[in-house]
């Protein structure tokens, strides 16, 4: 898939992260499911603050302060980037991660406004990965030293990922 194809799969994912916000009831948005788990507030933050985490990835790598590196994916990584999707099993993002960029139950409206944030900053960013080097990389806590484009296909993945994680909130929600 080109870098633009994959923006505008970005992007048609981004939709579908707001028609699916509108959607949500106000009294649900925060609301933890039965049983545990991340609510839909939490998920929008997790999912928004990561996209731009990895925005800011790819300006590094595009740039020319980052020593180029022969280090490259874990075998998790290369996996997840060759089948295009984390494995069907739930696992827990890194401390590392989860500490950094901690998933807060956010507003709708705060939700809303990452998602025009995470639209504009891929958006920015997208032009300088075709021509970013393969070898200026930035680690990523589980799939190991990332270069641009992969960090672009990993923002598309990860978006993918978390629409799965809302539609069980959505069931076990309906179920009560």
């Amino acid at each position: 898939m080109t870098i633009e194809a994959q923006r505008r799969a970005i992007e048609a994912a981004l939709d579908n992260y707001r028609s699916r916000l509108d959607a949500i009831p106000d009294d649900q948005f925060d609301l933890t499911p039965k049983g545990g788990g991340w609510s839909y507030a939490e998920v929008y933050s997790h999912i928004m603050q990561a996209t731009i985490g990895s925005t800011l990835a790819m300006d590094k790598c595009s740039g020319t302060t980052l020593i180029p590196t022969s280090q490259g994916r874990s075998l998790l990584g290369f996996l997840v980037l060759t089948f295009n999707r984390f494995p069907p099993i739930r696992v827990k993002a890194p401390e590392a991660i989860a500490a950094k960029i901690p998933a807060k139950k956010i507003s709708k409206e705060d939700a809303r406004n990452l998602i025009i944030k995470c639209r504009r900053r891929v958006n920015e960013a997208a032009p300088f990965v075709q021509d970013s080097s393969i070898h200026r990389r930035v680690k990523h806590p589980r799939f190991g030293m990332l270069n641009a484009a992969q960090w672009f296909k990993f923002i598309l993945i990860h978006l993918n990922h978390h629409i799965r994680q809302l539609n069980r909130i959505e069931k076990k929600l309906r179920a009560g």
